[in-house]
């Protein structure tokens, strides 16, 4: 399965309002193993950027005044997780600004969603079902997931990303593939210290006809009789 993590930062928070993403990051991850291909972009805004996100990332409009606009990497950055699951904490503030900026390309308003060519999973949202009632920030499931986030000073779009995968893996067990033969996954894909939800499957039980019976009775008497009159298996039989 091939999903990408993704991240992005805005230069505020409603892209009814005219804000724009000005960092994409994503990563991808191949049968929950990392391939190590990435993908990273500033973005010229054309546009100020909020004085609240400016100081929970650090990106300035000066520094994205040399950088491409979206339209020019659109193509790029959708041939990259095209067909992919993404995997987003808080997927829909993410998709609701790549929807905008893929509908500013579109010819009038009526752009296809990005979840229609890519299967979506929210972070945040699974966090909110295994910890109801906690925080469920990326910084604190990276804490709680033991997932080192020490160079995370400021929000990161790739940054965040490598993170949240890290965080993901964790949550959904860590181990990235059922491991036969002695193997063991390697240690970033180890199960983190939290305890699972445990998983009970019913197994069903069917009782012998009398016809299996009569003939299981006949198949003892012949062991019996080959062994002179010892039969283990009726020995050791508890009654039901």
């Amino acid at each position: 399965m091939r999903q990408i993590v993704l991240d992005t930062e805005t230069t505020g928070l409603e892209p009814e309002q005219g804000h724009r993403i000005i960092e994409i990051g994503a990563l991808e991850l191949v049968n929950r193993r990392a391939t190590g291909r990435s993908f990273q972009r500033y973005l010229n805004p054309e546009r100020d950027i909020d004085e609240g996100a400016s100081q929970v990332h650090g990106l300035t409009r000066e520094f994205l005044a040399g950088q491409p606009r979206f339209a020019e990497i659109a193509a790029e950055l959708f041939a990259f997780v095209s067909g992919a699951e993404l995997v987003i904490h808080n997927a829909p503030f993410d998709l609701g600004f790549l929807d905008a900026e893929f509908a500013r390309l579109a010819e009038n308003a009526a752009a296809p969603s990005l979840a229609e060519h890519c299967r979506v999973l929210d972070t945040l949202a699974l966090a909110r079902q295994l910890h109801p009632g906690q925080r469920n920030s990326l910084d604190a499931l990276c804490k709680r997931y033991s997932v080192d986030n020490s160079a995370r000073e400021l929000h990161g779009a790739l940054l965040d990303a490598k993170l949240l995968s890290e965080v993901y893996l964790g949550m959904t067990g860590g181990q990235g593939a059922l491991v036969l033969g002695g193997e063991r996954a390697p240690a970033g894909e180890r199960s983190s210290s939290q305890p699972r939800a445990l998983v009970v499957v019913p197994v069903p039980i069917v009782r012998a006809t009398s016809e299996e019976l009569a003939a299981h009775e006949r198949a003892l008497d012949a062991v019996a009789r080959a062994s002179g009159g010892a039969c283990l298996f009726r020995e050791q039989a508890v009654p039901s």
